[in-house]
C-alpha cells in the first residue's frame, strides 16, 4: 500500500515549509522538493483550501504555513488530499460489502487498522528538529 504521489508531494511540501520557517515562492519550493513547479502549484493551491499553507499574492507572494510545525500533523495533510484514512474501500459509507451475508468478519480488522494508521499519523508533526 502507498500513498499516491499528490499526498507524498504534499507531504514534501509541507516539509520544505517547515523547514524554511519562511515565505518561498513556488519556483524555490519546486526546487527544493523536486516536484515540478506546475504540480507544485497545484497541490499548494489546495493546501491553501485547506488552510494548511497561506498563499501571498504579488512581486514579494509565496508560501508559507498557516500554522506552527508543530500543530500541523501528517493526518491533517494526509486527509487533506486523500480523504478519511481508510485501509479498505469497503469501509466507506459509499462502497457496500459485496459479502453475501452483509459485513464479512475482515472489516473489523480492516477497522483496527485504520483507527490504529489515523492515531499515528495524528502524533507526527511537522516540527523539524532546532
Amino acid at each position: 500500500m502507498f500513498l499516491n504521489s499528490e499526498t507524498d508531494y504534499a507531504i514534501r511540501i509541507i516539509a520544505c515549509l517547515a523547514q524554511h520557517n519562511e515565505k518561498l515562492d513556488a519556483a524555490s519550493i519546486s526546487s527544493l522538493t523536486g516536484v515540478t513547479l506546475r504540480y507544485s502549484l497545484k497541490i499548494l493551491r489546495r493546501l491553501a483550501q485547506g488552510n494548511i499553507v497561506r498563499s501571498f499574492k504579488g512581486a514579494k507572494g509565496g508560501y508559507m504555513l498557516s500554522l506552527p510545525p508543530d500543530e500541523i500533523t501528517l493526518y491533517d495533510v494526509i486527509e487533506l488530499i486523500c480523504g478519511p484514512i481508510s485501509f479498505s474501500r469497503c469501509q466507506g459509507s459509499d462502497q457496500a460489502c459485496t459479502h453475501p451475508q452483509g459485513v464479512c468478519y475482515f472489516r473489523n480488522t480492516f477497522d483496527d487498522v485504520s483507527d490504529f494508521m489515523e492515531k499515528t499519523f495524528k502524533n507526527v508533526t511537522f516540527k523539524t528538529e532546532d
